[in-house]
């Protein structure tokens, strides 16, 4: 038996491969086919079937095209309702796949037809779960998804994890391990461990949401404290996932088509279509087309866009590091914006060899910060809630980046100002939304609070 935990740490999600005896499956694929597809290869391996733990809002699962690819059935548990062929499992089915058996253990509460995947080896032991959102290290999902048709509060799904953790999970041996679909930095949980394996036994000791003296109505509160408002894509993406979407192979096709500049303007024009730009914070200082956004391609950039953009469906137009190009619409497509119309061609040099007009962004140290802070200078800081409160900048304002958009009146416009995140990487998309909106006055902090607390500037901490 082989298990594979196929990780990707911009979405922090965990996809799993499991073979047994020359048989093989797949739990919560990403939209790319070929890892699962090169694994079974090499093992030369059928892969008999998809599982899916729910329908998923953080991102477009693979079951789609991998099913394609492989006639393999996809399997989701009871309850889901997709709009395309699947096998819907019974509570307790059991599927066999080489000498393992999988069993679906229905664990509503995170959504309606979550569903557990235990792995009983060859012996007939309990050897390992695949809980989905249902479960995580540290955590449990969130209760706040109820989809479209569903009268169920959170309070209501809450108390439904409540049960499903006591009466199907709890029971588990300890030495169990816990395989989860995703680990800290994922928005389906607030208080995620970055490990992302760990046996049920240590999970029982320090989750908090397993605690065994802990009453239902104890578990439906602390579960549902201090949730923030989820992305706008998650309730996009849960449709892409339950009614289907495009090929992946076309998404691409289109989405790496390279455009002159003068194509690129007028899509720019024609489409109404957003220009983001992926590269390194430097370059985007340096030179960038005018109301582009900046959300770099080295960092959290999927679930940014997701955050930030309203609509997958929006077009967008890149301007990508070389060679990055399929890289990038290929990670836009995971979290379902599949309207990307192509790359400039030749990037901001042949944009500025063409003529067009560039703009620039400034960027200062902490040490300069702490003179401007001296003089009265505003300082705005876009961390979340949770970083804020930690310890901050007595002067500074709280705009968390996510909420950026609904606070820009916040923002002064016939003054210089500074924004600063923890390390550089949301400041710079921050004050790149702000010149889109006509605010060209912001300053980012280079290094961000890291560089800030370096420089010995008064911090506030709780």
């Amino acid at each position: 038996m082989n298990i594979e935990q196929l990780y990707t740490g911009c979405l922090s999600q965990g996809a799993y491969y499991i073979e047994s005896d020359g048989e093989a499956v797949v739990i919560d694929p990403l939209r790319e086919t070929g890892p699962y597809l090169d694994r079974a290869e090499r093992d030369k391996a059928t892969i008999k079937y998809i599982f899916e733990t729910h329908f998923h809002a953080d991102f477009v699962s693979g079951h789609l095209e991998l099913s394609k690819a492989t006639g393999a059935p996809i399997v989701f548990g009871p309850l889901a309702k997709p709009s395309f062929e699947a096998h819907i499992a019974t509570d307790s089915e059991t599927f066999k796949v080489g000498k393992i058996t999988i069993k679906a253990l229905h664990t509503p509460g995170h959504t309606m037809e979550s569903t557990t995947y235990l792995l009983i080896d060859e012996n007939g032991k309990d050897h390992a779960i695949f809980s989905g959102d249902t479960l995580f290290l540290g955590d449990v999902g969130r209760p706040d998804l109820s989809q479209k048709g569903d009268s169920m509060t959170k309070e209501d799904l809450a108390g439904l994890l409540f049960d499903s953790l006591r009466t199907k999970i709890m029971p588990l041996a300890d030495d169990v391990t816990v395989y989860p679909a995703h680990g800290a930095g994922s928005a389906c949980g607030k208080n995620m461990m970055k490990e992302t394996v760990d046996s049920l036994g240590n999970q029982k000791k320090m989750n908090y949401a397993l605690r065994a003296d802990m009453t239902k109505q104890e578990f439906i509160d602390e579960v549902t404290d201090g949730l923030l408002p989820p992305p706008a894509y998650f309730p996009l993406n849960v449709k892409m996932n339950r009614e289907g979407y495009e090929d992946l192979e076309q998404v691409i096709e289109t989405g790496t088509r390279a455009l002159s500049p003068e194509n690129f303007e007028r899509l720019a024009t024609d489409a109404g279509a957003l220009v983001l730009d992926v590269r390194g914070q430097k370059d985007f200082f340096k030179s960038h087309i005018p109301r582009a956004i900046f959300i770099g391609i080295d960092g959290g950039f999927a679930p940014w866009v997701g955050a930030l953009v309203k609509d997958t469906k929006q077009p967008i137009l890149l301007v990508t590091p070389e060679g990055r190009e399929e890289e990038t619409v290929t990670r836009l497509s995971r979290v379902g914006f599949d309207n990307t119309l192509g790359f400039l061609d030749g990037g901001l040099k042949a944009w500025q060899e063409s003529g067009r007009e560039i703009d620039t962004m400034e960027s200062v140290s902490a040490v300069t910060l702490k003179e401007q802070i001296e003089n009265g200078a505003p300082v705005f800081d876009v961390r979340k809630d949770g970083e804020f409160e930690t310890s901050h900048i007595p002067s500074a304002k709280h705009t968390s980046l996510e909420f950026i958009n609904k606070h820009l009146d916040e923002f002064p416009k016939d003054k210089p100002f500074y924004i600063h995140c923890a390390g550089g990487y949301r400041s710079v998309i921050a004050a790149s939304i702000l010149k889109s909106r006509g605010i060209h006055n912001g300053i980012d902090v280079a290094g961000g609070f890291k560089a800030i607390k370096e420089a010995d500037i008064t911090i506030e901490i709780q």
